[in-house]
């Protein structure tokens, strides 16, 4: 059911209860009325005929009868003449000749009122007329009728009754309209009681949706204008602290910094997306304290200094949560009227401390691998200097100079390239590349090496990933740094296989030795600048010589090409490198 309906049907309860009750009190207050009426008017006319017969002497017993007929026809009532002793002397509703046979009326109620106070009314059912009568009863004071004493004027109720009923029928017709009228009243109120309440509805839909643009517009001065005026001015205000909350929500999830907002009691009220990947929170943590999400007790002297209103610096700290990772965490107060809270703030300073740490360990492998050689190089120059009179030693010497300050300049150049790469100095040319090509030519250039130790190649190139698009140049760097780390870890009459194949779109070419292979911690960092694998696992022991940035610069020239480069162990024995090219 409606609420238009319940509406309308309680108002109409209401009024239909109203008018009930009004038409019952009307009806009963018009009964009354009118019933006083009757009685005063036949009291009235009593006393009109109790003086008339009065005034009338010599009225003999004979012809009370035919006054009381006479008096009967003018008062439109029936006239009884009573006498002294009660016997009635004369009626108009009955012959003369049938008055003997009366009941003796002098213990009527109404005589003997009028016998001792004058005037006597009495409303009761007639045995001889069978219905109900009201009486009137008025002495007579007439000397020279000593047969009068009273007369008594009755009036049938039935005439009450009907003149009654009129008025309740008018009642009830009466009733019948205001109903049909209070109905159509109803009906729209309701109406326009129901129209407001859906304008109402209709705004709080779309304020729901979010649609704040069109008000509810409910201009009028009663109450449900009022309500709809302050729902539009609460939802409205709701609506922009929602868009506020929501723009505010935006822009810390999308900061990279972690921030954390706690209230006066160290509630949490909000924590961004990266503040929840720092910590490693997986549940709603809003509304739980912070030492629940963050147990570390700098973070809990710098929130509680916040808290109190001091100023504290940013420390740096490691979480349990993230281990490996370091952060620097800042607290601030923040202050919103009568409401206090603090603001921390989570900076993930990993990768800059990382790259911190890779700068210093690039200054010291650049100082160590250019002092290695520049202390050779110094040494045999003093030597030289000092003299050297065996012309052999002489040209060993010249030799080992000549040896270092060509490796010194292979770092340099190697470290020039990789300046190059980071800086993204070194465009590629892409045209058709046969793998084929690009194998022989580092085999021939790498020959010296190949058949001084022996070393073995085979070939396992797939038809359909013959020819791939990239730079060849830099592609041939990618595999004569492959084939030349390979060359240097094999052992003695080893074997190198260079395989290649396509899967879906590109070309995967592998490299694989004989040699030690890497150890598994070892093999996410052989990508490393100046990272080398253990001395022992190379050849004899030695070291394979090379400036470190090898591995390096093929990571960087393979992912120019929008490609990947791993490194695993083979089985039995060796190590494997995997080039992922696209075709």
């Amino acid at each position: 059911m409606t609420f238009r309906t319940r509406f309308f049907l309680a108002s109409l309860a209401a009024t239909l209860a109203t008018l009930a009750v009004a038409t019952a009190l009307l009806s009963w207050s018009v009964r009354r009325t009118v019933s006083q009426r009757i009685e005063q008017g036949l009291v009235a006319e009593a006393r009109v005929t109790a003086e008339l017969l009065s005034r009338q002497p010599g009225i003999t017993a004979a012809r009370l009868d035919d006054q009381a007929d006479t008096l009967g026809r003018l008062a439109s009532a029936r006239v009884t003449l009573i006498g002294p002793s009660g016997e009635v002397t004369g009626d108009s509703e009955v012959a003369a000749t049938d008055l003997a046979a009366l009941d003796n009326h002098g213990a009527r109620p109404e005589v003997q009122a009028a016998l001792q106070d004058g005037l006597g009314v009495a409303r009761r059912y007639s045995a001889t007329l069978r219905i109900d009568m009201l009486y009137v009863a008025v002495p007579v004071k007439n000397p020279g009728v000593p047969d009068l004493a009273l007369v008594r004027l009755a009036m049938p109720l039935t005439e009450v009754q009907q003149q009654l009923a009129i008025v309740r029928n008018v009642a009830v017709a009466a009733l019948l309209v205001g109903l049909v009228a209070a109905a159509a009243m109803a009906w729209m109120t309701s109406q326009m009681l129901a129209t407001r309440l859906r304008a109402m509805a209709d705004a709080a839909r779309r304020y729901a949706a979010g649609d704040f643009t069109r008000p509810t517009r409910d201009t009028a001065r009663d109450e449900i204008g009022t309500v709809a005026r302050v729902l539009d001015d609460s939802v409205r205000e709701l609506g922009q602290r929602a868009a506020d909350r929501a723009l505010l929500e935006a822009i810390l999830g999308g900061m990279i910094e972690g921030v954390l907002v706690v209230n006066q009691y160290g509630r949490l009220q909000l924590v961004n997306a990266a503040a929840r990947r720092m910590l490693k929170v997986m549940d709603e943590p809003e509304g739980r304290h912070y030492l629940e999400i963050v147990r570390h007790p700098d973070i809990a002297a710098q929130l509680g200094y916040a808290l109190d209103g001091h100023a504290s610096e940013g420390r740096e700290l490691k979480l349990p949560q993230a281990p490996g990772a370091t952060f620097v965490a800042r607290a601030a107060t923040a202050a919103a009227g009568e409401h206090r809270g603090a603001v921390l703030v989570l900076h993930d300073i990993t990768d800059l401390r990382k790259a911190d740490q890779i700068r210093r360990d690039f200054v010291a492998n650049v100082s160590h691998e250019l002092r290695t050689p520049l202390t050779a190089v110094r040494g045999y120059v003093e030597a030289l200097m000092d003299g050297v009179e065996d012309a052999e030693q002489s040209r060993k010497f010249m030799e080992t100079i000549a040896r270092h300050t060509l490796r010194m300049e292979r770092l340099v150049q190697d470290l020039l390239r990789l300046a190059r790469l980071d800086a993204g100095q070194e465009p590629v040319e892409r045209v058709a590349c046969s793998v084929e090509a690009l194998v022989a030519g580092v085999e021939t250039e790498l020959a010296d090496v190949i058949d001084g130790r022996n070393l073995r190649i085979t070939r396992s190139i797939a038809a359909d990933a013959a020819t791939l698009m990239g730079d060849p140049a830099k592609l041939h760097h990618v595999l004569r740094n492959l084939f030349e780390n390979a060359a240097n870890y094999s052992p003695e009459g080893g074997t190198i296989a260079v395989g290649a194949e396509r899967t879906a779109n590109r070309i995967v070419i592998t490299v694989r030795d004989e040699g030690p292979g890497i150890p598994d911690a070892d093999l996410t960092r052989v990508f490393e600048r100046f990272y080398r694998v253990d001395k022992a696992r190379a050849r004899s022991g030695r070291d394979p010589g090379g400036t470190g940035l090898g591995l390096a610069i093929v990571k960087h020239l393979v992912e120019l090409h929008g490609g990947t480069v791993t490194a695993s162990n083979a089985a039995p024995k060796g190590a494997r490198f995997t080039v992922t090219l696209p075709s």
